[in-house]
């Protein structure tokens, strides 16, 4: 805002008249109270440490609790892999036989028998056991990288909340630097006769409203501070700045660009193709329950003195009979069929959400774009040309100072609507984002700068 500048050469030029009689008229405790709000917050601002976007997802994604939890469902799933294919444990057993009853602690006249023996399932259900296990896995690891999305994207966007405070408390610092020269301008003009009173009243009515928009923006900026921090494992009220620039101007990609990586990147569509995986693995393994399952095991056998053979050996085999519990195994086949066209449904289903939520997305991104343009590219050179007018006419005397008060009060609230459509641009941004699973890759262009 180079045209600042000349309206300081005009305003200082302006003071000609009757200092005395304006000093009667008091500074009023609005400006001071404002004056003092604002190098308050300087001075908090000072004292607080500047993160970048990269850094806050950078700690985010390394303490965040729910990135934790997640991470730790991984860890439970992949420690039940070797579980899942591993053999029964083996077990070992003591008989003995024909101990007389007259004589129960007799074991020397019983047949003792001590035996080993394993389980072992039907071929290949160890393998489905542990394909079903590993899909486990799988789905958690995209579990955890849908958790990772979301913490990002929300991440991003309380950064840009409170990104967007800052500047809009820096826009209207400058409000206040021009508050100021108005209100002394006024009481200059109104001492020397030269305007009404009624316009020291609207240069204190707009001093009134910039100190309640300082107010919200305050609130503002604790309450995105305070999300920031819970993300980032803070105490919610621990002092945070950060430093960056909104998104201005982003080539987005095509809808079916985006729909073709969503549907090899998104966390949730990876999780439903690895649950379809899973629940065909467990159809096979249902299938596979009319295999017999075997047990053997082998033992040493004690007999009582006076046996032909003292010392024997014993050898034991055992097999179940599933075809003769079709009932049950039926059952489970067809449970197993039922969850599969279950899963191929969902899946079918999620595609098609995950397809219109991009959609939604990059039609609301589209249309905050366009707002940024509107602003900056449109309407700030229409301002910044009808505030150079109002200057050559004030500098003329063919224009009042309310005018040209009004003029670049106009021209900084375009530049305050301009940061918040690209604040909102990079919300739908990371909106896009989260929709498609991945990040977009786009062309930046270098971004245009409020200046003071």
């Amino acid at each position: 805002m180079k045209a600042f500048v000349p309206i300081l050469c005009i305003l200082a030029a302006t003071v000609h008249a009757s200092i005395s009689r304006a000093e009667t008229l008091g500074h009023g405790d609005g400006l001071t109270n404002l004056a003092a709000m604002l190098q308050q917050r300087k001075d908090a601002e000072s004292s607080r440490s500047s993160l970048t976007l990269e850094e806050v997802e950078r700690i985010a994604l390394a303490v965040n609790p729910a990135i934790q939890v997640a991470a730790r469902r991984v860890a439970i799933t992949e420690a039940h892999v070797p579980e899942a294919g591993a053999l029964d444990d083996p077990s070992v057993m003591y008989r003995g036989w024909s101990i007389p009853l007259s004589q129960p602690w007799n074991f020397n006249q019983a047949q003792n028998m001590f035996s080993f023996g394993q389980a072992f399932p039907g071929r290949g259900k160890r393998a489905l056991r542990g394909r079903v296990a590993q899909a486990g896995v799988a789905a958690a690891k995209a579990d955890l990288d849908q958790v990772r999305l979301e913490v990002k994207v929300r991440v991003r966007k309380a950064f840009d909340d409170l990104l967007l405070t800052q500047e809009e408390m820096r826009i209207h610092d400058e409000h206040v630097g021009i508050a100021r020269q108005a209100i002394e301008a006024a009481r200059i003009q109104y001492a020397a006769g030269r305007i009404p009173q009624q316009d020291i009243l609207k240069a204190q009515v707009a001093l009134m409203q910039l100190t309640e928009h300082m107010i919200r923006f305050e609130q503002d900026a604790e309450l995105a501070r305070a999300r920031l921090n819970t993300l980032l494992k803070r105490d919610p009220d621990s002092p945070l700045s950060v430093a960056g620039s909104l998104e201005s101007s982003v080539q987005l990609p095509s809808l079916s660009q985006l729909q073709d990586v969503a549907l090899q990147s998104r966390p949730d569509l990876v999780a439903a193709r690895v649950a379809v995986e899973q629940s065909h693995t467990e159809q096979e393994l249902a299938r596979k329950s009319y295999l017999p399952d075997f047990a053997i095991s082998a033992g040493y056998m004690l007999m009582p003195p006076g046996s032909n053979t003292r010392n024997n050996y014993m050898i034991e085999g055992q097999m179940n009979l599933p075809w003769l519990n079709r009932r049950k195994h039926d059952a489970e086949i067809a449970e197993s069929q039922s969850k599969v066209t279950a899963q191929d449904a969902e899946m079918t289903a999620l595609q098609n959400a995950a397809l219109g939520e991009i959609q939604e997305a990059l039609v609301e991104a589209k249309a905050a774009q366009r707002l940024v343009h509107l602003y900056h590219d449109d309407l700030r050179p229409q301002a910044e040309s009808t505030l150079q007018a109002s200057l050559i006419a004030y500098a003329n005397n063919k224009a009042d100072f309310l005018e040209l008060l009004d003029s670049q009060m106009t021209l900084i609230d375009i530049d305050l609507k301009w940061l918040q459509s690209s604040e909102e641009f990079s919300k739908r941004l990371a909106d896009l984002e989260l929709a498609v699973g991945a990040p977009i890759a786009h062309t930046e262009t270098p971004a245009a700068e409020v200046k003071p």
